[in-house]
Order: C-alpha cells, then sequence, then structure tokens
C-alpha cells in the first residue's frame, strides 16, 4: 500500500505545464520556455498574456504535456483539459524517451 500511496502523491491531478512564448515557434525545436512569471497561475483560458520583457513584447502561455529539450517544449497543447483527456499527469515515464 506505501508504494502505491508514493506513486500517486508522486504525480499531480494537473498536467505537466511549461511556459513558453507563443510567438516564439521553431519548426524544428517548438516553443521557447520562459519563466513561470510570465505566466498567469489561474486555470483561465484566455489566450496570450501579452508583457513587455525587457521592451519585448512576450505572448506568454501555458503549455501542457509537452516535450522538453533544450529550452524548447514541442508536441503539447496550450488546452488544459486536452492534456487532461491525453493522460498529461506529469508522471515522467508515460511519455516518449525522447532524445
Amino acid at each position: 500500500m506505501g508504494v502505491l500511496a508514493a506513486a500517486l502523491s508522486a504525480c499531480g491531478s494537473d498536467p505537466d505545464r511549461r511556459c513558453v512564448d507563443r510567438d516564439s515557434y521553431d519548426f524544428i525545436n517548438g516553443y521557447k520556455i520562459v519563466a513561470d512569471k510570465n505566466c498567469t497561475s489561474s486555470g483561465t483560458s484566455s489566450y496570450g498574456k501579452n508583457r513587455k520583457t525587457g521592451g519585448k513584447r512576450m505572448d506568454a502561455d501555458w503549455y501542457y504535456d509537452a516535450d522538453v529539450s533544450n529550452g524548447y517544449a514541442d508536441n503539447g497543447t496550450f488546452s488544459r483539459s486536452e492534456a487532461v483527456e491525453r493522460g498529461g499527469f506529469g508522471c515522467s515515464g508515460s511519455g516518449s524517451g525522447g532524445g
């Protein structure tokens, strides 16, 4: 029982998410990951939190259940509910090995 409880507590009820700049999409790498402070923590579905950071406009938003590599996130979704439906509950090992 203790092993099951530990496994369940290790996986949150929220899908894995990264704060990305929606305007930074690169065909090969995906979206550039930016500091979480650029995204709001609310669960609202408003698209694009336009922020000025260092004189540059940033369209930051949460990107869920993505493959992360070298500061970029790809193959995810901006829809939290879609990520939950795909089974993206922040549990490492449930996705591809990547590389």
